[in-house]
């Protein structure tokens, strides 16, 4: 009878510790893995970043095409210029015009 209350004490103070420690680990675990932990806590901080860096991107883009847009104001073209590009890019000429050739690799605008 003696060895069976030798397990029995030594069960009783063995398993609190043990409990305490698997809890302790398991929510330690949870705490850096989980679906709330330190780890998803830095992808989320990633995640706004790059939702920042496209906000800023979006923010240029449409700068710029805003500007874009004010530059075709009636005000803002002059008709000269206007008919100047067009006819560049076009390659088009009119009667009288004189014509510059350009080399090859020379840039026309």
């Amino acid at each position: 009878m003696r060895p069976l209350r030798l397990i029995k004490r030594a069960i009783r103070t063995v398993a609190p510790p043990v409990l305490f420690l698997s809890l302790t680990a398991y929510f330690g675990w949870n705490a850096l893995h989980g679906a709330h932990g330190i780890r998803a806590y830095q992808d989320q901080l990633v995640l706004q970043q790059q939702a920042i860096q496209s906000q800023q991107d979006a923010k240029d883009e449409q700068a710029v095409w805003h500007r874009r847009v004010l530059a075709l104001k009636e005000k803002a073209l002059d008709a000269d210029i206007l008919d100047e590009r067009s006819r560049a890019m076009l390659n088009l000429t009119r009667n009288g015009d004189i014509v510059v050739p350009y080399g090859p690799h020379d840039k026309l605008f």
